[in-house]
């Protein structure tokens, strides 16, 4: 899959979890639902994207949701 794509899916699921109130969960929601509804595949081409610091269409709530829990990312 096109990491682009990805990315465009990310932030969606980043702006879905944005409206929640308490930040904390909000980032742990974003990292499960990735674990949960996204293959590996996709998931290590997000952070591999990521990794390489070319990461700057990826929203900042996404971004530290990869960052704050990469181990359940990945």
């Amino acid at each position: 899959m096109n990491v682009d794509s990805l990315v465009r899916m990310a932030n969606q699921i980043g702006t879905f979890f944005e409206a929640m109130p308490d930040r904390e969960e909000a980032l742990e929601g974003i990292a499960l639902h990735l674990k949960r509804f996204w293959a590996p595949p996709m998931r290590r081409a997000l952070v591999t994207h990521f990794d390489k610091g070319d990461s700057t269409a990826l929203s900042p709530m996404v971004a530290e949701a990869i960052r704050l829990h990469r181990d359940v990312v990945t």
